[in-house]
């Protein structure tokens, strides 16, 4: 036997959250694996994402906004619910304590690194017909090739109507693929950087061969135009008023020989919106009222009117604080955002043994190892990032600890070999207190991500003790 130091207890030691968990625990973490999956593979979007939470909000007593408005009070428990153009969602639970005392929050994105369609991407050459694409986010270009794809997402015809497709998720479904260069011929390809060797402008998805008409021009592509048209209702000209994501037609499942671990697409940050929805189903009387913010366009760079920079989520807690009785002033609102904890929900690059040159094994998470905390994000001399300030990591590292939540500390990697940001720089502009807080993720923007069962786990109690004790 290993004898025991003396100074023991000084030092940082870090367990397998496998050899600390209890035995009731892992039962009840193999039912939430199965949600996740089942939820990983309904949702591949962020319009599916709302739509998905939404419902499931709405069963658990979840009342609208506008509802809530006109004839709602702010009672402890009260379940409030509202959306934004489809893309963004956000959750209350009323707490007992005045909401400009802050609030408790969790923040998660739901979009991920996938293909766009252009806004003309329907083109012919020599017999073969194509959809163009623009990639979104950080991806490497040759992860998509030659896997079977899906089409999500919807189209909004000029009069009004809307068409939503998910196409290439069904057994009986067509997938799609765009085609890599055989080995035979890569010969200069392979001597290319991989920057120059996988452009952009060539990841175009295989639509089809089969001409209309032997004498018609571009026969296959109007060939193609009339089958959307009799299977779908719409023709070339409404894919100018269209949002379709081209995304993995894969399916999540469990991995490895022991099924510890979950394979599927988009876990950065899926994963996180799942376990933060969840954590709040759980929350009924909270002292400080519970918010659960979901988000859209966190993958390039939170800019538009359904990211985190929107001024939907200042609309929504307005309405809340107009509902107290007090007076309502923008300087109530400050004072209410200002008194708030919050945790920027997302995910960090797990350790790979494979490449350990990037990483600094001190500094990095572990896979398996249970949540993450990461005090700042950002690139080289911490640009672009927030810095959780020592009082509040030593709090929630407190609330963690007593709560008997398995968590541990991470970084992106190596200072310069990289890096990357997060939400909580917007939400640190009005003054709250946040930290960067997740599970760790093997193969981080590839098409097919892994992350641990029992990070999944640790994650969900750790949110949902924020929400209960913070």
């Amino acid at each position: 036997m290993e004898k025991k130091s003396k100074y023991e207890k000084l030092v940082l030691k870090e367990k397998s959250a496998w050899l600390l968990m209890k035995e009731d625990e892992k039962k009840g973490l193999e039912k939430l694996s199965r949600e996740y999956l089942d939820f990983l593979n309904q949702c591949k979007t962020e319009r599916e994402c709302v739509s998905y939470f939404y419902e499931a909000a709405v069963k658990k007593g979840f009342t609208e906004v506008k509802d809530f408005l006109s004839s709602g009070s702010v009672k402890p428990g009260r379940k409030i619910v509202s959306t934004n153009r489809n893309k963004n969602i956000i959750l209350t639970v009323v707490g007992k304590r005045p909401m400009e005392e802050g609030l408790n929050i969790i923040c998660a994105h739901m979009d991920s690194p996938r293909l766009d369609l252009k806004q003309n991407p329907l083109y012919e050459d020599t017999n073969l017909v194509f959809l163009k694409t623009h990639y979104y986010g950080g991806i490497k270009k040759f992860h998509w090739l030659n896997i079977p794809l899906a089409i999500h997402g919807r189209i909004v015809k000029i009069n009004g109507e809307t068409i939503d497709l998910k196409l290439g998720e069904k057994e009986e479904d067509p997938v799609f693929l765009i085609p890599d260069l055989l080995p035979h011929l890569s010969k200069k390809l392979s001597e290319k950087t991989v920057t120059d060797a996988f452009q952009a402008e060539n990841l175009n998805l295989v639509m089809g061969h089969i001409p209309v008409d032997e004498d018609e021009k571009e026969a296959v592509k109007i060939n193609i135009l009339k089958m959307l048209n009799e299977q779908y209702g719409f023709d070339e000209k409404d894919f100018n008023s269209a949002e379709l994501e081209i995304v993995p037609s894969l399916k999540a499942r469990e991995a490895g020989f022991d099924r510890s671990f979950i394979a599927g697409y988009g876990q950065d940050d899926r994963i996180s919106s799942f376990l933060a929805f969840q954590a709040l189903m759980n929350t009924e009387q909270p002292d400080r009222t519970s918010v659960v913010l979901l988000i859209d366009k966190e993958e390039v760079g939170s800019e538009g009117n359904s990211s985190i920079q929107s001024k939907f989520f200042e609309l929504f807690i307005s309405d809340l604080l107009e509902k107290t009785g007090k007076e309502y002033s923008e300087k109530v609102l400050k004072k209410t955002l200002y008194n708030s904890y919050a945790i920027s929900a997302d995910v960090d690059s797990a350790f790979d043994p494979n490449y350990k040159d990037v990483f600094d094994i001190r500094n990095t998470s572990k896979i398996g190892y249970g949540l993450v905390l990461v005090k700042y994000t950002g690139h080289g001399g911490k640009y672009g990032a927030s810095d959780a300030n020592a009082e509040y990591m030593a709090r929630i590292r407190k609330l963690l600890t007593d709560h008997q939540v398995i968590f541990q500390f991470g970084s992106i990697g190596k200072i310069d070999e990289g890096g990357g940001g997060t939400i909580s720089k917007f939400l640190a502009s009005y003054g709250m207190e946040i930290v960067d807080a997740g599970t760790p993720v093997l193969g981080m923007h590839s098409p097919y991500e892994l992350t641990s069962k029992a990070d999944l786990h640790e994650a969900l109690k750790a949110f949902t003790v924020f929400f209960s004790k913070m």
